[in-house]
């Protein structure tokens, strides 16, 4: 079917959703908007599937989300024993139509007879992890577009360890979404139905209160806690997101009394008003932040996105200014104190970062005599090693990150958590506050032992079916590279994670990679530099990562814009 007939199919189905119908009405001149909704189908990527919220088969609406739910109930009632009777946790944020969209999630699974437990109110992704473990649901669905912008809205599948579902369980859930053969004709009961029936709980502060009590756990120093409890000046804000309440009730449980709130991003808000983007990666999100931090003399400032399972860091440098750490620099910075603070690290203890987290990982990982595991980019491939360690029995998990701002210390939780990483944060600024320094000395402090790695990141946002066709061309470009530079730098090795084979550029020789296939292609250049080109599963972006290193901050500086300057021409003339 074409995407002219599929528009057909919509615009004359009698009972489409009134809301629909006339943002139906409004694009109906528009052919190219009307391509664009109805050319292909909401895939899942590396988060599950994500979209502009419309009417269409390309967007978010109640039909896409409910095909997905039809075939997630397929998948459990073909694969997962007893999944009726366990039932599907649901969680949602603070975006347009997410409380709707968590209903009709519920919906379609009542159609199959499977139970669904929903929190009553908005919660943090990690709180949706969490309960699918200590629930023992057979699966559970988050709806939330994380950091995007306003318009976006999405559905992200958990499988019954808590973890977001890896490829060969995901392409299961796929094949089955795609065999549905009519979006608008899904069978489903209606709430007062799901209700009478057993068949809807709605979660209240039980789960909340148990998250609480594991969060307590990953505390490696309490009487660091305890010294610094009044001292430690903390700013807070939760971006308009689900996370005021989870930080403050964590802060308060390890014992932080010193909290201020940026109130004007204090309330859920789904326009995110005050920011142009939710993300605490991108350093406008924490003007708010950094102007009441200056007012208060703040320590350290912690911002999470909408669905709270990013954390963003900003701290004082050498000057007094507040600056905000890179994803690397905060992840490495907390590895190296939750390590430190470890008294007894296990032999077969484990730390995992994905093939574009910084090499300065490895570096402290292996001071302390701890093994770096790889995985490609998403966090559900951490998610998936850690099941892996507890059904093989081998492997002690001590810390888990990505360069996008996802960290993971306790294992009660299967994906990125920014409530846990933000108590970390704060106890590791209270130790170094304790010990005299700031977050900025420790850093430099780690700097001169392991060498100054630095990072970056590009992004390219193309959006529609041109920008689709622009970034294939992009990669296909970067595969069939020719040439012996990259920048300043001779390439030494080539990984194309979709073939998954490593050539070595001085013999040509090569060999498997070890990972699951993907549409990524690593350059490893010498003197320990690197760049990695991947297309986002769910945004219209390719994103260019680099990382360098040497043995001062200047030199590494320089050198990572030379190479970033390379590459992006490239990428620009393509």
């Amino acid at each position: 079917m074409n995407w002219q007939d599929t528009y057909q199919k919509w615009d004359q189905y009698q009972n489409l959703d009134p809301d629909l119908r006339e943002q139906l009405t409004k694009i109906s001149s528009d052919e190219k908007e009307l391509e664009d909704a109805f050319y292909t189908n909401l895939t899942f990527g590396t988060g599950g599937m994500r979209g502009v919220l419309g009417p269409g088969t390309n967007r978010m609406n109640r039909y896409t989300v409910r095909k997905a739910a039809e075939g997630l109930a397929q998948h459990l009632e073909e694969n997962v024993e007893n999944a009726q009777q366990k039932g599907v946790a649901l969680a949602y944020d603070s975006r347009y139509m997410s409380p709707q969209f968590a209903l009709e999630t519920a919906k379609v699974m009542g159609a199959h007879n499977i139970r669904t437990y929903i929190f009553e109110t908005l919660r943090p992704t990690p709180y949706l992890s969490f309960a699918v473990r200590h629930l023992g649901t057979a699966a559970g669905a988050m709806i939330t577009a994380s950091h995007n912008p306003p318009e976006y809205n999405g559905f992200k599948v958990y499988n019954e360890d808590g973890g977001q579902t890896p490829p060969e369980e995901a392409d299961r859930i796929i094949s089955y979404v795609n065999g549905v053969e009519n979006e608008l004709e899904i069978n489903v009961l209606e709430q007062d139905e799901l209700e009478s029936k057993g068949l809807l709980t709605w979660i209240g502060h039980d789960v909340d209160q148990a998250y609480l009590e594991q969060l307590k756990g990953i505390v490696k120093n309490q009487e660091v806690i305890h010294e610094q409890a009044d001292q430690l000046k903390i700013v807070f804000t939760p971006l308009h997101g689900t996370a005021y309440k989870p930080i403050l009730d964590g802060l308060e449980k390890l014992g932080f009394r010193n909290v201020s709130i940026v109130e004007e991003q204090a309330e859920p808000d789904p326009e995110f008003s005050t920011v142009e983007s939710p993300n605490p990666e991108e350093h406008q999100a924490f003007q708010k932040a950094i102007e009441l931090g200056k007012e208060e003399d703040a320590d350290i400032l912690i911002g999470t996105d909408p669905d709270a399972d990013r954390l963003g860091v900003a701290v004082k440098d050498e000057q007094g200014e507040y600056v905000v750490l890179s994803g690397n620099q905060l992840g490495t910075l907390m590895l190296d104190y939750v390590l430190s603070q470890t008294k007894d690290i296990p032999k077969d203890a484990q730390m995992i970062k994905t093939i574009v987290t910084t090499e300065m990982g490895r570096a402290v990982a292996d001071y302390y005599n701890v093994n770096t595991l790889e995985t490609l980019t998403g966090f559900k491939f951490i998610g998936e090693k850690m099941r892996q360690f507890d059904e093989q029995g081998e492997g002690s998990f001590m810390f888990g990150y990505e360069e996008s701002y996802g960290y993971l210390i306790g294992d009660f939780v299967r994906d990125k958590d920014a409530v846990q990483a933000a108590m970390t944060a704060c106890e590791m600024a209270a130790y170094w506050k304790s010990n005299g320094k700031t977050i900025i000395e420790a850093l430099h402090t780690l700097f001169e032992r392991h060498g100054y790695y630095l990072e970056g990141l590009e992004s390219m946002t193309l959006k529609g079916k041109d920008g689709s066709e622009k970034i294939q061309k992009m990669m296909k470009y970067f595969r069939d590279y020719d040439e012996t530079k990259m920048g300043p730098f001779t390439i030494e090795t080539i990984e194309d994670y979709d073939t998954s084979v490593r050539t070595f550029i001085t013999d040509n020789s090569s060999e498997k990679i070890a990972l699951p296939h993907a549409n990524v292609i690593k350059f490893n250049l010498e003197q320990d530099s690197w760049c990695c080109l991947r297309p986002s599963g769910t945004e219209p972006k390719i994103k260019c990562y680099f990382g360098v290193k040497t043995d001062s901050y200047e030199k590494s500086q320089d050198r990572l814009a030379q190479l970033k300057e390379d590459v992006v021409t490239k990428m620009k003339n393509i």
